[in-house]
């Protein structure tokens, strides 16, 4: 060995503190390590440098793995320095050794380790703690290669693990404080304003948006008001709050005016400067609409009282209507006001104006379709009817209404047994919106106007009356049973409806107690009227039973109440079974628009759900369809080369030109070959292919479809790979595993259609119990393979549902959603893990994590099954049970097996095969189909086969492997596989090598 001389031997020691001082003070020579002007070269320059860094380190050296350190480590050795020094590793660390052994000796096997964090539990201060690392292992060898021993650089991270968790805490008992506020709270940082944190009462009043992470100019990009954002980038600047009362904003899904009290204040940091912007407050927008409610109502009302004051000093009803309506117009600053009296015929109006401000009085005589039909409609029926702009509405629009100072219009009418009598209405000469508060003002208005014309009209009919009393009490008693009769066939007309319809309908009081409903709705239910009239709506057999539904039932009926119709879908539970509703619930107003009740209708959507779901089904078999199509359409296109090479091959036999028959064997193989290759992936991609595991060498097998992949995505993606060194070793199917590669490969470029960059990595993986738990594994050692792409990148919501069979999101027939969730099942079923990580415009990148196997890879191993061009012959009588019903496979393997000198024993079932086994006939292999008639497969042959013959090796020969035959893909040991088609050299190989014990 060689040695580094000096002229002093121990100068390498030299310095280092009170380490270098207690080792220069050891006696070395009574160690393993000898003295240490003995030591090796590569010993001597560690524990140089190792003394001379302030990073903690040691050395672990020999086969006693001695341990040398320098000042930074002793203190991460505790109570323990300095008798650690110079003793063995597995004394000091006695405590962790469970966790830290296992390192150790694999870099004594050559193996270097790297960890960011590894977490153990010391006793080093003579009590147990928990502590954290992050180290590396790294092997030193020897001039002739051999591993001396092993040197480490470590840095305890405790301190920093537990101050993040502390921070982590602080962070979340934050989040819950602010979430728990009443009022919205946000935190913005940096000058942009982005979103660090919201918490749901803002998203509630700001509408459900992507905020974190997001500047708020971005998030709110509808907003483009010049100055909407000034405040917020003044308070970042000067560092001063700036507070906001009842202030209107419109931001919410809904897009209403709300109010806010508002507050901007900024956040610093330890140096005081601004570093972001606590918003914060609270939705005002009741207390506002109340107090303009109020303030509305007063000023209503004060009308209203001044009006009546004005009405009683009038004697003459005529002289009171003047007054009404000259009122009205000016507390409304309109430009017309005035009232028209409609002749006995209806098809005249006369208007009398009583009020005007910068436009013409209208006092003449007018046809009532002058007015536009559906207006005189509305009027006609007793609804108001209000125009905001004359010309924008189908009923108004054309008619000239402009040449008469008329462009916005509100008329109220007096319809008196189905007859319309009066009109007052209102002009502006400019479009104007007449508000809901303004229209009911006009109608109580309208009211009292219309008393004082009844009371005028009474005193002329009166008149009138006295000279025809008996004439006209019988006209009036006519239009009275009339009115009655009418009334009653449209009560009758309604209920019939009501009673008959197949959609679900109620009728409610306003504060939602049920009066009544529909023989649909009972039948729903299973129930009686008298059993649910009465109760609050919510309460009622319709909802009760499904959980969350009353409680958004009982704010429909609030917000119906006020005047709002309310649509939703709902899926309840009903004693009738689980069903699906479209739900709807509406106001019953008044003339006035009083709301006097609520009306619920329900139409069942069950069996439309249904049919849409099967549709879904429908569409997903329509792929698969396709697919299987295009496999048979190439099977079929094999047969034909098959067939045609096998006939022509017949002739050429009978026509005795056997010197032309050799192509046409080997074309007819090519299409077997095809052939077979073909109904592989016919069985992968229906995942019912049994795995044939082997210890694979992963970095050679991406070596060896690199040239593959590369020539698959095409010149415009970059493909790079990385092939770790020293890759470990895992017990995979090499053919699976390159095409799950190959379809990631292929998913990465087509999410790079402009192209870009694709890599492929392989690394060792050390999970522990932590990251075990939370990627579904065991703890252990694992390979991983990891494809990256820079393509398009894919959402949350994506992402998660990536590995769903038939879940893609390329076009129709780009992809049948079938290929990752094949990769998900073969890594799962080789007893590992697949992860998806992406996010939209950053690239995806999938890992494939694959357990570690010790053993050598299958390329690595010398002296592999015999060639089956050269198995050998059969020896000492041995004989082989060949089980297939099928007579033309039978009788060909049975031919090779005779052809090598086995003795063959032939049976068409699996009760030939158990006659022949309870014999004492020798049989040194059992060769069966897996599938077999009369109810035995070959599966339960074989079970039977050794209860009976304990040991017996049996080869299954199939061309699809049946799940209950196989299980869960792995065969029991003794039991091989071999997939139909075969040829007839590599079954004689199969079966030399399941003899020999290969």
């Amino acid at each position: 060995m060689d040695h580094v001389h000096h002229e002093d031997p121990a100068a390498f020691l030299a310095g280092g503190g009170e380490a270098g001082a207690r080792m220069r003070g050891i006696d070395w020579s009574a160690t393993p390590l000898g003295v240490p002007s003995g030591w090796s070269a590569a010993l001597q320059t560690l524990v140089a440098v190792m003394l001379g860094s302030h990073q903690p380190m040691f050395v672990a050296w020999g086969p006693d793995r001695i341990m040398l350190y320098n000042d930074s480590y002793a203190q991460i050795c505790g109570s323990r320095h300095p008798a650690s020094l110079g003793s063995r590793f597995d004394v000091v660390w006695h405590d962790i050794m469970d966790e830290i052994g296992p390192i150790l000796d694999r870099a004594y096997a050559g193996e270097p380790t790297y960890s960011d964090d590894i977490q153990l539990t010391m006793h080093r201060h003579g009590y147990a703690e928990e502590t954290h690392f992050a180290f590396s292992y790294t092997p030193v060898r020897d001039p002739d290669g051999t591993v001396a021993g092993m040197f480490c650089a470590c840095t305890e991270t405790t301190r920093q693990v537990q101050a993040q968790r502390r921070l982590a805490g602080e962070r979340e008992r934050q989040r819950l404080l602010l979430q728990q506020m009443p009022g919205f709270v946000a935190l913005l940082a940096g000058p942009s304003h982005v979103y660090d944190y919201v918490n749901d009462a803002y998203v509630a009043i700001a509408g459900r948006r992507d905020f974190i992470g997001r500047p708020i100019r971005e998030v709110f990009s509808e907003l483009r008001t010049p100055g909407h954002f000034d405040e917020l980038d003044r308070v970042f600047a000067s560092g001063q709050p700036f507070v906001a009362r009842a202030l209107p904003i419109r931001l919410a899904a809904d897009g209403a005016e709300r109010f806010v009290d508002l507050i901007y204040q900024p956040i610093r940091d330890e140096a005081d400067a601004v570093v972001g912007i606590f918003v914060g407050g609270y939705d005002v927008t009741d207390r506002v609409r109340a107090d303009a409610t109020l303030r509305h109502a007063q000023r209503r009302q004060g009308f209203l009282l001044a009006l009546n004051d004005t009405l009683r000093r009038q004697g003459d009803p005529r002289a009171a209507m003047q007054a009404a309506v000259d009122a009205i117009g000016r507390h409304l600053a309109l430009s017309r006001v005035g009232y028209g009296l409609i002749d006995t015929d209806g098809r005249q109006v006369t208007l009398e104006t009583a009020y005007v401000d910068h436009v013409v009085p209208l006092a003449a005589t007018y046809p009532l379709d002058a007015f536009g039909a559906g207006q005189i409609a509305r009027l006609r029926s007793g609804r108001t009817a209000a125009y905001a702009d004359v010309e924008a509405s189908s009923d108004t629009a054309g008619l000239g209404l402009g040449a008469l100072g008329i462009a916005a219009s509100l008329g109220v009418p007096l319809v008196r047994a189905g007859r319309l009598h009066a009109v007052l209405y209102l002009h502006h000469r400019v479009p104007r919106a007449w508000t809901h508060s303004e229209i009911e003002l006009v109608e109580d208005v309208a009211a009292r106007i219309w008393d004082a014309v009844e009371r005028a009209r009474a005193q002329d009919e009166l008149e009138r009356m006295n000279q025809t009393l008996e004439a006209q009490v019988d006209e009036r008693s006519n239009q009275l049973r009339e009115a009655l009769a009418a009334l009653e066939i449209s009560t009758k007309r309604l209920r019939t409806a009501f009673e008959t319809s197949f959609v679900l309908q109620g009728y409610l009081e306003p504060d939602g107690t049920l009066l009544d409903v529909n023989p649909a709705a009972l039948a729903a239910i299973e129930g009686r009227l008298e059993t649910v009239v009465g109760q609050p709506f919510w309460d009622t057999p319709w909802f009760s039973a499904t959980p969350g539904v009353p409680a958004m039932v009982q704010d429909a009926v609030r917000r119906a109440a006020a005047g709002e119709t309310s649509f939703g879908a709902f899926v309840v539970n009903l004693p009738t079974g689980r069903r699906a509703f479209d739900f709807s619930l509406r106001p019953v107003r008044t003339l006035t628009g009083a709301v006097i009740g609520l009306i619920s209708e329900a139409f069942e959507t069950t069996q439309r759900l249904a049919a849409e779901e099967q549709l879904r089904q429908s569409q997903k078999m329509e792929a698969v369809g396709q697919l299987t199509g295009g496999l048979a359409h190439d099977f079929n296109n094999l047969l034909t080369g098959i067939t045609g090479s096998l006939e022509l091959l017949r002739a050429r036999i009978a026509q005795g030109r056997h010197g032309e028959t050799e192509r046409f064997i080997a074309a007819a193989m090519r299409a077997a070959d095809r052939a077979a290759a073909l109904t592989h992936r016919l069985l992968a991609f229906s995942r019912r292919q049994t795995l044939d595991p082997k210890p694979t060498d992963v970095n050679r097998l991406v070596a060896d479809m690199e040239e593959l992949v590369r020539r698959t995505v095409g010149p415009s993606v970059t493909l790079d790979t990385v092939a770790a060194e020293g890759l470990w070793n895992t017990l995979v199917d090499p053919p699976q595993l390159e095409n799950a590669l190959l379809n990631l490969c292929l998913n990465a470029r087509d999410a790079m259609p402009e192209g870009g960059r694709l890599t492929i990595q392989t690394a060792n993986c050390v999970v522990d119990r932590r990251t075990a738990r939370e990627r579904e594994l065991s703890a252990g050692d694992y390979v991983m393979l990891r494809v990256t792409d820079t393509g398009t990148g894919m959402s949350a919501e994506v992402s998660a549902r990536a590995f769903d069979p038939f879940f893609t999101t390329k076009p129709i027939g780009m992809g049948t959603g079938l290929g990752l969730s094949m990769i998900y099942g073969f890594a799962r079923q080789s007893g590992g893990q697949v992860r998806i990580a992406s996010s939209p415009g950053q690239g995806t990148t999938v890992s494939l994590y694959l357990p570690r196997h010790r053993g050598k890879a299958s390329g690595e191993a010398a002296g592999d099954a015999t060639a089956p061009s050269q198995a050998p012959r059969a020896v000492d009588g041995e004989t082989v049970l060949v089980v297939d019903d099928e007579p033309t496979v039978r009788m060909l393997v049975a031919d090779v097996l005779l052809e090598l000198g086995y003795r063959a024993l032939e049976a068409e079932d699996g009760a030939g095969a158990l006659r022949i086994l309870e014999s004492g006939a020798r049989i040194d292999l059992l060769v069966s189909d897996v599938g077999l008639p009369n109810g035995m497969n070959g599966r339960q042959v074989a079970d039977a086969a050794r209860m009976l013959r304990p040991g017996l090796k049996v080869l299954f020969i199939t061309g699809y492997a049946e799940t209950a035959v196989i299980g869960d893909g792995q065969l029991e040991p003794g039991m091989h596989l071999l997939t139909k088609p075969f040829t007839m050299k590599t079954l004689a190989g199969r079966i030399r090598a399941l003899i020999e014990g290969a």
